[in-house]
């Protein structure tokens, strides 16, 4: 993982008690396969395809373990991301600043974390329905992302 995040531009710190990303100059696009360990996780595929749609490029994600873990780049494509699929391969064609805000559905845990990564940089209001998954595996996750800036407010669905 890290060392995607690295391919993509973004700096990495390590000390003995942290691990530290450093904001990337140019998110730069990435491929990805998934594989079991030591290979990359599947479970970290929806984050890292909603921080390619802000990569310059296009971005290839082939998804090898479980052919359902797609189900967020519908919510996606309706936030502006540029998405497509062909069986098991999602290519995203990354463009910096252009995913829109809007009323999104999360499906799963991945799912919901890759809306909230794309929500804090679309350019507007973004409203994510079924947060129920996040609490599955994220405690308090609006307060951690409040603690560095985010402007995140946690609302009753109805």
């Amino acid at each position: 993982v890290l060392s995607k995040f690295e391919d993509m531009g973004f700096k990495i710190e390590t000390t003995k008690d942290t691990i530290t990303i450093v904001q990337a100059k140019e998110i730069k696009p990435v491929h990805i396969t998934t594989s079991e360990y030591p290979g990359f996780p599947t479970d970290m595929q929806a984050q890292f395809m909603a921080v390619a749609t802000c990569a310059n490029g296009t971005s290839i994600i082939d998804e090898k373990l479980f052919e359902n873990r797609f189900m967020h780049v519908s919510e996606l494509i309706r936030m502006g991301a540029n998405i497509s699929l062909n069986g098991t391969v999602a290519t995203i064609i990354g463009t910096p600043n252009k995913l829109t805000g809007t009323d999104v559905m999360a499906t799963d845990l991945r799912a919901s974390s890759a809306l909230i990564i794309a929500a804090l940089v679309s350019n507007s209001t973004t409203t994510v329905h079924r947060i129920y998954h996040l609490d599955r595996g994220y405690e308090k996750l609006e307060n951690k992302f409040n603690n560095i800036k985010a402007n995140i407010v946690r609302k009753n669905d109805k």
